[in-house]
């Protein structure tokens, strides 16, 4: 049976090494050594990638503090949403999860590129704001002559791409979490004289905190790591770490092993704060239990 069952999983194994162990050992290897002769070749092992990296403190902070402000967005919006959907019928569950997954569906690009048209000087928003006269109106009360309101290559328009594509993997499993939960738990409380705030305030809320936590992690990650949104919606001037990451590989400043040096030290970050993110579940979950 365990000769059968390491079968199984020797595929899985093989892709881990290959897809996942193998990447990860290339940038630490990278990070911690100097440029080779030519391209190819790795040169003496060196702290100075780590020690010159003080310079791009500014966008390591913005990159966390954008992926931040996103993330408790996409909370603050996917948790009601979610709670919603668990109340409703099948039907409506059926109907409200296709509608979440169905921008999933289009190429992340394309649905970046669609916000670009939107948020543009001259785009859908500013052209309709122009129909209705609320720029005239602005103009008017502020003194201002202004001929739209920008939005497009800001920091706003960065984080509203990120809420907008990423928003579905904090709904998900927030809601997959609580339409799994023991509605006896709940009668049970009602009847112990709960009324509906402390039935969720005492129990659906930290039950379900398994589903916020996977929400944050799943939106919070790539939202810190992201390059395409920050590239094209905030355009190119609000540079976060997958633009100087992507800048040390693709770039003219060719230097793959301080863009390596840069990737390890996100990823030590991001893992410390899931890390920090899972006790904290963990302690609220034995809370519960007591």
């Amino acid at each position: 049976m365990k000769t059968s069952r390491s079968l199984l999983a020797a595929p899985y194994v093989l892709w881990m090494a290959l897809f996942v162990v193998a990447p990860i050992v290339v940038v630490v290897i990278y990070a911690f050594t100097s440029a080779g002769v030519t391209a190819a070749e790795v040169g003496d092992f060196t702290w100075s990638n780590f020690t010159g990296m003080g310079i791009y403190l500014p966008i390591f902070t913005r990159s966390f503090q954008l992926a931040l402000i996103a993330t408790v967005i996409c909370l603050l919006i996917g948790y009601p949403l979610a709670y919603a959907m668990a109340k409703e019928g099948p039907g409506f569950q059926r109907t409200a999860t296709v509608l979440i997954m169905l921008p999933m569906w289009v190429n992340f690009l394309l649905r970046t590129y669609a916000w670009m048209a939107i948020l543009e000087n001259n785009g859908l928003l500013n052209q309709f704001f122009q129909s209705v006269g609320l720029i005239d109106l602005v103009n008017h009360i502020l003194g201002t002559d202004m001929a739209y309101f920008r939005m497009i290559r800001t920091q706003g328009a960065v984080v509203l791409g990120m809420v907008y594509n990423y928003l579905p993997f904090m709904v998900l499993p927030i809601y997959s979490v609580i339409i799994k939960l023991d509605h006896s738990l709940l009668e049970a409380a009602r009847d112990l004289g709960a009324d509906s705030t402390g039935v969720f305030r005492r129990v659906i809320f930290p039950l379900s905190l398994p589903g916020i936590l996977s929400g944050v992690t799943m939106v919070f990650v790539p939202s810190v790591s992201t390059f395409a949104i920050s590239q094209l919606l905030g355009g190119g001037t609000h540079m976060l770490l997958g633009n100087l990451i992507e800048l040390q590989f693709l770039g003219g400043a060719y230097s793959p092993h301080l863009g390596s040096a840069i990737a390890l030290v996100m990823m030590v970050i991001v893992v410390i704060c899931m890390w920090i993110m899972n006790r904290f579940g963990e302690g609220e979950e034995q809370a519960v239990v007591l």
